[in-house]
């Protein structure tokens, strides 16, 4: 089954990801615009595309421990993701700046200050920048492999606040939000598991 899945993704472009991830943007700002999302449609669309940006970063950590213990390899689709990502999380970082605060930029640089919910999402945005722009292989050949590879796990915290920052959103203490703060830290935590056990091992 799992050899069936992988011989099927090695034969789909990268691209197609790119297109099909794209498509709920457009979608969600119709069904706001028209009354499909309920009597605060700003509010439902900023917080529909925030999910969305961290249901991605979640999968692109997911795709490493998919491939070491289940041997399903869909690394090739984990640069798509991580863009995706950061495309969502522009978006809804733009929803807040245009629809929910009318670019009133003294009331936005006020709440990023005095507010830590966007202070702790502000950060994460800030700090997916330099990961959007390193994500192609001109980055990598100018960086070096090792260089790179640090550079990007800057996404462990970046997914750690993304959490945070959904959980602190809501008005009232939600188990959905703490469900996906879980399970970031239990897909980071398998990134350091061997390495504790082979430490373990070597010490005995």
């Amino acid at each position: 089954m799992i050899d069936t899945i992988n011989a099927a993704a090695r034969k789909v472009p990268a691209w197609v990801l790119y297109i099909l991830l794209i498509l709920p943007i457009p979608y969600l700002f119709y069904s706001a615009a028209t009354g499909g999302m309920g009597v605060e449609p700003i509010n439902a669309l900023e917080r529909e595309i925030g999910e969305l940006s961290l249901k991605l970063i979640i999968f692109g950590l997911l795709i490493t421990p998919l491939r070491k213990y289940l041997k399903l390899n869909l690394l090739k689709f984990r640069r798509a993701i991580g863009v995706m990502a950061f495309v969502y999380v522009a978006v809804h970082l733009g929803i807040w700046v245009v629809l929910d605060m009318s670019l009133r930029f003294d009331q936005m640089w006020s709440d990023i200050w005095k507010r830590p919910y966007i202070t702790i999402g502000m950060v994460a945005f800030v700090a997916m920048i330099p990961l959007a722009v390193t994500s192609n292989n001109l980055s990598v050949r100018k960086l070096g492999g090792a260089a790179w590879r640090k550079l990007h796990k800057l996404v462990y915290p970046i997914a750690v606040l993304g959490a945070v920052h959904f959980i602190m959103v809501q008005k009232v203490w939600e188990v959905e939000p703490m469900v996906y703060l879980a399970v970031v830290v239990a897909l980071i935590g398998t990134r350091y598991v061997p390495n504790i056990k082979a430490r373990l091992s070597t010490s005995v």
